[in-house]
């Protein structure tokens, strides 16, 4: 198997009903989120590991003798090559078993190596592994433990090197750890020791294979659709908002469904760390940040990004996830005609979102009464979304953003969620004004 985009169907979305059957092929449900049977403790329904799919350790020696002479005699790894090295270590395999070598030295040349059977469920939004014998899988409901293993520490060094070799990065003593976005578009952090005290570390983020609609979040019940049409009517409004919410919680999810329902004939320009939102819309411009070089030059941030978006005619701004200085650049925008600007924050609750932007804002340069005034004056409406125990995300609460009289921004709920369904909160009123009247 190559190592192409990584598939990443999980996002945000409810617990499957019963009879849901899982693996390559089964029918499963079209949003993410959708915990299956299992647990942390033993192997889950639907693992990669079951059915003999992962290779054995004689397979695993067997691509580790076949690598080892491709590269450092610099053979063509094709078939007829993999064979006779094969045939010259006294192995006697059928052709179905040369075949399984094959693939399997493949996916360690090309792809994930022993990771790349996870690939086939297409529930996994990450993959996480904390060295040779410890590989840990989000299938939507939480971390379970998995069957792979690799076949040393080595191993699990050589696929990090390799992964940040194919981002355009290194990892090596000089630079033990990288954060990258892979060809494929899956996200990669590794770390290695001593800063790694226990082995190397690999976290892989799955990027979505397909967008997500708002009735698709409606589908899955993560809003109601009463509160659906309230948010679709914060964009239809031109209502700057962001999306907050915890790791993991769906805010990508969210924003990517509410950006697919700008109108076909304004320009969305997209500013990210790590290029994740895909919308459902014709005119999306991405821009991505450029980490620094090795010798430590070179970075381009978010906040010059920023600044660069608003020299092209964006009729929606969006920073993919505000956590910096571009926070700035961000507020200004909001105050200086940009209206609908949007994107996520790490927030616990959409109370906590205005000292956290504050407090970036002050990180940035940004006097308190100058961050403050501005937020309360650019953001008008806050999302939150929330990953409840049991593994499913929903939309959590709406909330319009004001001035305290003491001179503090608040968010006050104008729609909460009870019983499976957004109810008008003390800001309905002031969320119906905003908006120009209700959806």
């Amino acid at each position: 198997m190559s190592a192409g985009p990584l598939r990443r169907e999980t996002a945000i979305g409810a617990a499957p009903g019963p009879g849901v059957t899982s693996g390559p092929g089964a029918p499963h449900r079209s949003m993410p989120g959708t915990p299956r049977p299992g647990s942390a403790s033993g192997t889950p329904a639907g693992d990669p590991t079951e059915h003999g799919r992962l290779p054995d350790r004689v397979d695993q020696d067997l691509v580790e003798l076949v690598r080892s002479r491709l590269v450092a005699e610099a053979l063509p790894a094709d078939p007829l090559t993999i064979a006779g090295i094969v045939r010259e270590s006294g192995a006697v395999l059928d052709r179905a078993r040369l075949g399984r070598v094959a693939r399997l030295l493949q996916d360690e040349l090309h792809g994930l190596g022993p990771l790349d059977p996870l690939l086939e469920d297409r529930r996994i939004t990450d993959i996480l592994v904390n060295g040779p014998d410890e590989v840990w899988v989000d299938r939507g409901g939480g971390l379970q433990r998995v069957g792979v293993r690799f076949r040393d520490e080595v191993a699990v060094r050589h696929l990090a090197v390799r992964l940040a070799a194919r981002a355009g990065r290194r990892l090596d003593d000089a630079a033990p750890f990288v954060d990258a976005r892979l060809p494929g578009g899956h996200r990669l952090h590794a770390l290695i020791p001593p800063l790694a005290v226990r082995g190397t570390t690999i976290s892989l983020r799955v990027p979505a294979r397909r967008r997500f609609s708002l009735a698709d979040l409606v589908a899955a019940g993560s809003v109601d659709p009463v509160g659906a049409r309230w948010l679709a009517a914060v964009v239809r409004a031109r209502a700057a908002f962001l999306v907050s919410g915890g790791t993991g919680s769906g805010k990508t999810s969210v924003l990517g469904a509410l950006l697919g329902l700008v109108p076909h004939d304004e320009r969305i320009v997209v500013v990210e760390d790590t290029c994740e939102l895909a919308p459902a819309h014709p005119h999306v411009v991405s821009l991505e940040s450029r980490p620094a070089n090795v010798e430590g030059s070179g970075a381009i941030g978010l906040q010059a990004l920023v600044r660069q978006a608003l020299r092209m005619r964006p009729d929606r701004l969006v920073v993919g996830e505000v956590r910096g200085a571009e926070v700035v650049d961000l507020l200004a925008s909001l105050n200086t005609g940009h209206e609908g600007g949007c994107g996520t924050i790490h927030a616990n609750a959409a109370g906590a979102l205005p000292e956290r932007v504050v407090a970036l804002a002050m990180a940035a340069g940004l006097p308190r009464e100058g961050a403050v005034a501005q937020l309360a004056a650019g953001l008008e409406v806050v999302i939150h979304v929330a990953r409840r125990a049991d593994g499913r995300r929903i939309v959590a609460e709406v909330g319009v953003v004001d001035l305290r009289p003491d001179g503090h921004a608040m968010v006050t709920p104008a729609l909460v969620a009870a019983s499976g369904e957004l109810r008008p909160g003390p800001a309905h009123a002031a969320l119906v004004d905003r908006l120009g009247g209700p959806p």
